[in-house]
């Protein structure tokens, strides 16, 4: 599981990047950051559960929607002086790695042949 484990160190990063937000922000961008980055990690390994690689594939669906949501939004700390631009930069590449995983994940899922259970 390290892509887990990847996943758990990417939601960790967008947590810390965004804990000297501005107190202004705690139940804006610093929250609304959080809680898109939240089901990245966790649809993953939910849907890894699941019985069949159509459930998993359903559970990634929303992953990617939630990444490319926060990669959106990254730019805006940036632009509001919260973070440096390199910090949004260097957090803009582990999303894209994280996205590069989920469409990984995604094509095995396509190419694999059904299980009877």
């Amino acid at each position: 599981m390290e892509e887990v484990s990847f996943l758990l160190r990417f939601l960790d990063r967008v947590c810390r990047e965004t804990e000297d937000f501005p107190k202004s922000e705690i139940y804006g961008l610093n929250s609304q950051m959080r809680r898109v980055a939240v089901p990245v990690a966790s649809n993953i390994p939910e849907g890894q559960g699941r019985l069949t690689s159509g459930e998993f594939r359903q559970f990634l669906g929303p992953s990617c929607g939630s990444l490319l949501e926060l990669s959106t939004q990254l730019a805006i700390p940036s632009d509001l002086g919260f973070v440096d631009e390199e910090t949004c930069a260097s957090v803009e590449h582990d999303a894209y790695q994280v996205l590069g995983l989920l469409n990984r994940l995604l094509e095995s899922l396509r190419n694999s042949k059904p299980v009877a259970i």
